[in-house]
């Protein structure tokens, strides 16, 4: 896949467009690549430009330290996007992303950049339901396991010692991050926001998703997809629908 980066190793360009109506901001899971969203980019229109988030520990920036704690991660994130609030954005969070999405909003309005159009939270709870947790503890085959057992990760991938060696840190950083987060954000999102989950995860109940209405100042709904923690892996068509009917007021 070609990409084009902004002038910041933290945004991929997977495909640019000329003039789009609205940025969309993708943010992936606790150890998660830009790779959830890889088929993104042909399935979005034109309107609608797909921008990955890369954060250090992956890809091509293995070699960069990882953040301690997630207020840095936000910190670095916020200033790599100013470029792309030349116009409208929003932003998809899935899993931890989806509490950078929020933590980032909030980040963004404090030093007077505009609000996003729409905030999608994907497959995590809010944060008056966050858990924290001690994964970030466990040892490599521990770690290993947990992560076949969401589903997120090939366990071909993850039988390989020199694949783990690469896929791990991050892994591990950014659980400490996520279960560790404080999970006491400044405010609510002044947009619209959309809460999506799988059916059958066992991440959260649909009532713990359903919380995020309570982080909003705009219209709220909650949309359910068959499937568990990694349901938009196996129906990306049907999520990236959702997702530009919400966006676009007359979808092309």
């Amino acid at each position: 896949m070609t990409v084009t980066h902004f002038a910041t190793p933290w945004l991929r360009r997977p495909r640019p467009r000329p003039d789009p109506a609205i940025r969309l901001l993708c943010l992936p899971h606790a150890g998660g690549s830009t790779a959830l969203y890889r088929r993104w980019k042909d399935l979005l229109p034109p309107a609608i430009e797909p921008v990955l988030v890369c954060p250090p520990g992956r890809e091509d920036r293995l070699d960069e330290p990882l953040p301690t704690a997630l207020s840095e991660l936000v910190a670095g994130l916020g200033q790599a996007v100013g470029p792309l609030l030349d116009r409208p954005w929003a932003a998809f969070g899935h899993s931890m992303g989806a509490t950078v999405a929020h933590e980032l909003v909030l980040w963004l309005l404090k030093r007077g950049h505009r609000a996003p159009e729409h905030l999608f939270m994907s497959a995590r709870e809010a944060p008056q339901h966050h858990r924290g947790g001690t994964a970030h503890l466990l040892d490599d085959d521990a770690l290993s396991a947990e992560l076949i057992r969401l589903g997120g990760t090939s366990r071909d991938v993850l039988t390989m010692a020199e694949v783990r060696q690469l896929v791990l840190p991050a892994v591990r950083g950014d659980y400490r991050l996520i279960e560790t987060y404080a999970a006491n954000p400044d405010g609510p999102a002044p947009c619209p926001l959309t809460a999506l989950v799988g059916a059958a995860d066992t991440e959260l109940t649909a009532e713990e998703a359903r919380g995020w209405e309570k982080w909003t100042t705009g219209p709220f709904q909650l949309l359910t997809f068959p499937g568990g923690h990694f349901y938009l892996s196996d129906q990306p068509e049907a999520v990236v629908e959702a997702v530009r009917r919400r966006l676009l007021t007359h979808p092309d």
